[in-house]
Order: C-alpha cells, then sequence, then structure tokens
C-alpha cells in the first residue's frame, strides 16, 4: 500500500524540478511513513511512499523488470500474485522479491497495456518505458484506488491525492463551476471530474498513456449484466456459489505480514465479513466501531456491533465521539479528502480509522454489498416509479407542495421528489440530492447562474451516458450500474481510501472482488430483491450460516452520526461563522439569504437541513485550503527520507 506521484515534461523533455517531486511526496506522506523511493530521467521523475504490508523488508519501490527498461510504482495490493508469479515464471521472468509488486512490472513487460486485465486486486499504478519514453497509468477495476492528474502545458503531474499536485508552485487551483453544480445535486463530483478546474480522476477501470504525442485514456474493463436467467440453477445453487465466492474473496485479503483488523458497524456487510475472518484465523478477530454518548444514543450501532463481536469473540474496540471531535477534526478530515462529499458520516469512518491505526496496519471493510445486491432503499423506490408515471404532474407537484409545508419528513420529501421526475436519469440524480434542481435556483447567485446558463441539465447528462454502457434492463440492475459506477467510487470508495490512509491504514474491500463483482452481474435480479426485501440472497447465506436475526433483520444504518443535531447546538457557532454572510458573499457563489433560510429552519428544527448545511460547510472549509491556499504544500520540503533507484 502507497502513494504515487510524478511528473512528465512530455513535449520539451526539461529535467524535472527535483524539489516539486519532494514536496509531492511529502504531501502524501501519511500514506507510506515507512519508506520513499524515486526514480528520475531527464524528463521524467516518479516517486511512492510506503505502507509495509506484505513483504516488509524486499518490498521497497521503484522497482524493475530484468534489464531494467521498465520501471515502476504502485499503490494498492494483488490477491492474486502467487498464481500470477509462477505464470510468469513458466515464461522465463525472473523474480529478485517475494511482493506483488515486482509481479506486475513483469505483467506489463509480458502483456502490455493489457495487463490490468489479469489483476485480482486494489491498484493504481504506473509504469515508466525508458526506450519508448511513455508512462503507462492504470486504475483497479472499481476505482478503489485514486489516481489524479493535470496537464499543465506540455506537463502531465499525477498522484494518489490531489494535494500532492498543489506542491507545483506553478499550478493554480481553481474552482470549476460545472463541477460545483454536479457536487450540489449528486453530494460528489463524479470522475473524471473533480472541484479543481483541468485537475482530473482516472475512472475505474481506465489505463491512461502519456507520451511525447500526448495522452490517451481508454476503459479496459466494465460491470457486465447477463439478465438470462440460467434455467439450470436453483435458489441453493446461487446461494452456495455466493458462500464460496465470500469465503475466498475474504480469505485472499487475509494476506498480510502486519496485524490487522475489521471495522463493524453491525450491519449485515461488515458482520459477514468478521464472521468469515473468525472461521478463517486462529485467534480473536480485532474490531472496531464507533458510537454516541447521551447527545447521541439514538443514533449508535454499538448495540448491533456488540452482539456480532459476542457472538465470533472478537477482541472489540469502541470510540464515543461527541461534537467537540466533529469540530476538532472537521478541518483535518476535509484535507484529506482532497475535495468534499456532502456525507457527514465521514466524520465517524474518520475516527473509526484513527482507532484502528493505534492497533493495526490493515482493516477489512464491509464496502460494496449494497451497490452489488440491492440494499438502499431507492431499489424499492424505483419499483413504485411506473406507478407514479400514470399521475399528472400537476397532481405530483400539488403533493410536494403541500409536503414543504411539513417539517422534517426529509427522506419522504427526497423519494417523492425523485419520482415525479419525468425521466430515468433526473429520478436517478434525485434519489439522495445534497440540493434539489429546485432548490439550486434559490441557492446559486445571479453570476453564477449565468455562467452556468442554468445548465441544470448537466447532472442528468451525466447519468445517461453512465447507463449507456449498460445493456441491464431491469429497474434493480440498471440502478445498481450507476452505483457501481458513481456512486461507489467517487463517494464511498473514495472516503474509504482517503480517510483509511489519512491515519496511515490500509482498507480492504472483500465485497467488491472481481469475481463477486461477476457474480453479482449474473445473479437474477429477483434474488437481489425479492419483492420489497432488499439484499435477498446475501442476508439469505449470511443468516443461513453466520448471522443472527437481529442482525440480519436490523434496519439500515450505516455510519450514522448525530450531526443534526450538533449543528442546532454545539456545532451552531463555528457553522454561523463559516457560513456568515461575509464569508458566503464574498465567495460569490450562493445567495446568502437563502443560505441563512437553511440555517434558520434547521436551528429551530423546522427541517432536516444537515446534508445542505454540512455540504455548505465542509465547501467552505475546502475552498480556504485549497483555493485559498492555506495548507498549499510547498515545493522544497525537507528532510528528504530515502531514494532508491535514481537513474544514471
Amino acid at each position: 500500500m502507497c502513494g504515487i506521484c510524478g511528473i512528465y515534461n512530455y513535449k520539451h523533455q526539461d529535467p524535472v524540478t527535483p524539489g516539486i517531486l519532494a514536496g509531492m511526496l511529502q504531501s502524501i506522506y501519511h500514506r507510506g511513513p515507512d519508506h520513499e523511493g524515486r526514480y528520475e530521467d531527464d524528463a521524467f521523475a516518479f516517486g511512492m511512499r510506503r505502507l509495509s504490508i506484505i513483504a516488509l523488508s524486499t518490498g521497497n519501490q521503484p522497482m524493475f523488470n530484468e534489464d531494467k527498461r521498465y520501471a515502476l510504482v504502485f499503490n494498492g495490493e494483488i490477491y492474486n500474485y502467487h498464481q500470477l508469479r509462477k505464470q510468469l515464471q513458466a515464461r522465463g521472468h525472473i523474480f529478485t522479491t517475494e511482493s506483488d509488486t515486482e509481479v506486475i512490472v513483469h505483467l506489463y513487460e509480458e502483456y502490455g497495456k493489457d495487463c490490468a486485465d489479469h489483476l485480482r486486486g486494489m491498484f493504481a499504478f504506473a509504469v515508466w518505458d525508458k526506450v519508448e519514453r511513455t508512462v503507462y497509468i492504470a486504475r483497479d477495476h472499481l476505482g478503489i484506488k485514486p489516481l489524479y492528474y493535470t496537464q499543465q502545458g506540455d506537463r502531465l503531474l499525477f498522484a494518489s491525492e490531489i494535494k500532492a499536485l498543489l506542491a507545483d508552485p506553478d499550478f493554480e487551483p481553481l474552482l470549476d463551476h460545472y463541477a460545483l453544480n454536479q457536487y450540489l445535486t449528486l453530494r460528489y463530483v463524479p470522475a473524471p471530474g473533480t472541484l479543481l478546474q483541468d485537475v482530473y480522476l482516472l475512472p475505474p477501470g481506465h489505463w491512461m498513456v502519456c507520451s511525447e504525442d500526448g495522452v490517451v485514456t481508454h476503459q479496459y474493463w466494465d460491470v457486465e449484466f447477463n439478465e438470462k436467467a440460467d434455467p439450470t440453477k436453483t435458489e441453493d445453487d446461487y446461494a452456495s456459489e455466493l458462500k464460496d465466492l465470500l469465503h475466498e474473496s475474504v480469505n485472499m485479503r487475509l494476506m498480510s505480514d502486519v496485524p490487522f483488523g475489521a471495522f463493524l458497524s453491525g450491519g449485515v456487510d461488515s458482520s459477514t465479513v468478521v464472521a468469515i475472518m473468525s472461521q478463517l484465523l486462529d485467534q480473536p478477530v480485532k474490531t472496531f466501531s464507533v458510537g454516541f454518548g447521551d447527545d447521541g444514543i439514538d443514533y449508535s450501532e454499538l448495540p448491533y456491533a456488540r452482539v456480532v463481536a459476542e457472538k465470533f469473540k472478537t477482541d472489540h474496540h469502541e470510540l464515543l465521539i461527541n461534537a467537540g471531535h466533529f469540530m476538532d477534526h472537521l478541518e483535518d478530515m476535509v484535507w484529506h479528502m482532497d475535495q468534499p462529499i456532502a456525507d457527514y458520516a465521514q466524520v465517524a469512518y474518520f475516527l473509526v480509522a484513527r482507532l484502528a491505526s493505534e492497533h493495526v496496519k490493515m482493516v477489512l471493510t464491509g464496502e460494496g454489498g449494497d451497490e452489488l445486491f440491492a440494499g438502499y432503499g431507492r431499489y424499492v423506490g424505483e419499483r413504485y416509479a411506473p406507478l407514479f408515471q400514470r399521475i399528472p404532474q400537476f397532481g405530483k407537484q400539488m403533493a410536494r407542495t403541500a409536503l414543504e409545508t411539513l417539517p422534517q419528513l426529509r427522506r419522504v420529501k427526497s423519494a417523492l421528489y425523485a419520482l415525479s421526475m419525468e425521466d430515468e436519469a433526473s429520478r436517478f440524480a434525485h434519489w439522495i440530492p445534497q440540493f434539489t434542481r429546485d432548490n439550486k435556483k434559490h441557492l446559486l447567485t445571479k453570476d453564477v447562474k449565468r455562467q452556468l446558463k442554468l445548465d441544470q441539465s448537466l447532472v442528468k447528462y451525466i447519468i445517461q451516458h453512465t447507463l449507456e454502457g449498460t445493456e441491464a434492463k431491469s429497474s434493480v440492475n440498471r440502478l445498481s450500474y450507476m452505483d457501481l459506477k458513481l456512486w461507489l467510487p467517487d463517494y464511498l470508495l473514495i472516503r474509504g481510501d482517503k480517510l483509511t490512509m489519512a491515519s496511515s491504514l490500509e482498507g480492504r474491500v472483500p465485497l467488491l472482488d472481481k469475481e463477486l463483482v461477476a457474480f453479482a452481474g449474473r445473479l437474477p435480479a429477483k434474488y437481489k430483491m425479492m419483492g420489497t426485501q432488499r439484499k435477498y440472497l446475501l442476508k439469505k447465506v449470511a443468516g443461513d450460516n453466520w448471522l443472527p436475526d437481529e442482525i440480519i433483520n436490523r434496519k439500515k444504518k450505516g455510519f450514522p452520526v448525530p450531526v443534526p443535531k450538533w449543528l442546532r447546538q454545539d456545532a451552531r457557532e463555528y457553522t454561523r461563522d463559516m457560513l456568515s454572510p461575509e464569508r458566503v458573499k464574498q465567495r460569490g457563489l450562493f445567495d446568502y439569504d437563502f443560505v441563512s433560510k437553511l440555517l434558520d429552519e434547521h436551528e429551530r428544527n423546522f427541517a432536516d437541513h444537515t446534508t445542505m448545511i454540512y455540504g455548505l460547510l465542509t465547501l467552505e472549509i475546502w475552498q480556504q485550503q485549497f483555493i485559498d491556499g492555506a495548507r498549499r504544500p510547498v515545493a522544497d520540503v525537507t528532510p528528504v527520507i530515502e531514494v532508491d533507484h535514481v537513474a544514471n
């Protein structure tokens, strides 16, 4: 597990300024405090910060093939590297280490751009070809590991985190207003865009090549759905296959030379992972959970986590957090996220990662089950979409207007708003909005609306364009495809990567193994959602083999945090200061009267505007850090920890 970064002056071949690479590496020190390595070759230079998990003494990077034509830096883990190593040795490749990193460089030597097709794991890596003078960069199938890049004239910069790009003193960070429009609706910015102009996130399942001819990107993999049911397979057959795949996937991710554990929320996904780990290990699993004191008792999931911990006799660790934690850590959390996501559960995730890092260097987590097996409420909501389409538009508008006069009922209002949309793409975009289309008309200033030309269709276009990539017909699979392509990588997995690595902790996601994703793609939709029962087959398998009914049938919460209450009480003054009239007006993005209305209604408990307020709050903090330069990395940072493999 590492952080990687690099610079390529691909047109003029001017030498790379060493201080910039040093600053980039220092800015991602937290991703790999165990080692630093660099490679420099005239107009090209890249480096890495390593968090040692396997092959502790021999896994340092960069790594090379036999004749040192190819140099590699790599972030992630490859779980099938033992099999790949044997195959490559049979074809004459010579290895000098036991690490998974070395497998990738030989795989590139053997298969070139197709090398990523063979990998089973999470990764973002770069290969420098000193003969062809090209750099090949690839990101894993589901987007577990991020890779950002920017072109500054004829120069390419790439890195595991956006903040590393800021180490280039010539790079001027500017807010991308079109990306802001996407963020305000979706809560996040879909790849390849980011909130910064000319900074891009390589999409999942893509590779990129930069040469003297420029930059080219290509999609090498996509999620596939085969909706033709296999008549020879029964429900029990599918259940047996799923059980075996879950067992295999968790087992593969126990590969480690350092202590490890698991996040445990008490939900089906994380509890299933912990249950399988307990079967496979001969010592108690170290588990980590967060909860709240008296001010957040209604939000706490600790009772469920304790049920699982007691059942499997784990070495269980808990952290109680409060409004003080929220305010103390919010700004650091935004910095580590690189760009805001309107998800106040980040606070809990950030702090449980801090807790875990005090005991282990790697954890398994439960992300992916909801996207693969229809776990969200919106999957049920889509079942009612055809019925709502029959209701005249004026009838839906009247219902929405009536609900707006009532306090609370946030989820009901959101569902009704989504179901009132006239087309699939608009409906998908509004199942979990930060600001609805109507909200944004009041929120944005006239100048911003003029700049965007009221382009509210941009988000709809992104959804439409995404859905063009699948041939799935059922609403369950179409929504699943969108979640796997957008929500999962650009919201949940980015959160997981940034907030674990902020504490030098590796997070692994067994439910997103490539083979499990392929299984979900061929699983009949009826076994994902049976009537209105979500995650039907996953719950059946987990309930029949591992988990008690009180976990299987509990209400889904995720990582709930009592932020709604904190914004009304302990964090009220802090929030008011960050979103003061002076700050809001100086930015020139939002109408302060509307922002003030949100704050007033939330504080007097007329409505729950937590998502909108939190989204605006973290956006302001992010602008102070990334746009105003409050935390910009310095290019000539010292000291340099260690330098390996510098080219002659």
